[in-house]
């Protein structure tokens, strides 16, 4: 169950202002939506990061804009390239009883019977779209990759009906491939080509909240 999270009103505009935001704690961010007019906001970074930790980036956040409680996900994530910090949230508020759409992580499961082989199991999308009620935004979307032979291809299509949910993603959407190994792969670990959405948080890197949107 997710907890409030405080959020402030601050002033729009000068990359000053944004910086100040950061050195003193907190992340910028913007909400706009369903009954709210776009409000630039800030809100504590260890506050907001271990409340991601804690319910995942798709979990619904309930912000008190001083005093206005709103029900709101996460839309986009903005990070400085060089340090990896966070630096700037924008919030989508919604109705509880309205489907949104959100990209929610794919984890791979089983063990593809062409790695067994040898082969190379890549992911070359690591995310679906989905249009859904905001109280059952799933965490992640598991594909079994079990029956996949060396030079197999796993699309949307081939398993769009399992999937409890509407997905907004083409047929042709490609989920996961096994590739046969190269001379130089043969007999290597191939445990790092194998890697899933649930080692990565769909931001690039996990967050932290010792590690807030601020520029030391």
């Amino acid at each position: 169950m997710s907890t409030v999270i405080e959020a402030t009103k601050r002033e729009a505009g000068a990359r000053s202002i944004l910086t100040e935001v950061r050195n003193n704690g907190s992340i910028p961010a913007n909400v706009y939506g369903y009954n709210t007019e776009a409000t630039p906001i800030s809100v504590n970074a260890k506050d907001l990061l271990k409340e991601i930790q804690t319910n995942g980036q798709n979990a619904v956040f309930k912000l008190n804009i001083e005093g206005k409680t709103v029900n709101a996900v996460i839309n986009e994530i903005q990070r400085d390239a060089l340090k990896g910090l966070v630096k700037h949230v924008d919030f989508q508020a919604i109705s509880m009883n309205q489907e949104i759409e959100v990209e929610v992580p794919v984890t791979i499961v089983g063990e593809s019977a062409g790695v067994k082989e040898g082969g190379v199991l890549t992911q070359p999308n690591r995310e679906l779209k989905i249009k859904v009620k905001p109280s059952d935004i799933p965490e992640a979307i598991e594909i079994d990759v079990s029956n996949l032979g060396v030079g197999d291809t796993l699309s949307l299509v081939d398993i769009r009906e399992k999937i409890n949910y509407e997905v907004l993603n083409d047929d042709d959407y490609t989920l996961a491939t096994v590739t046969p190994p190269t001379k130089g792969d043969e007999g290597a670990d191939t445990d790092a080509e194998s890697v899933t959405a649930d080692d990565v948080e769909a931001t690039g890197e996990k967050l932290d909240p010792d590690r807030p949107g601020r520029e030391d």
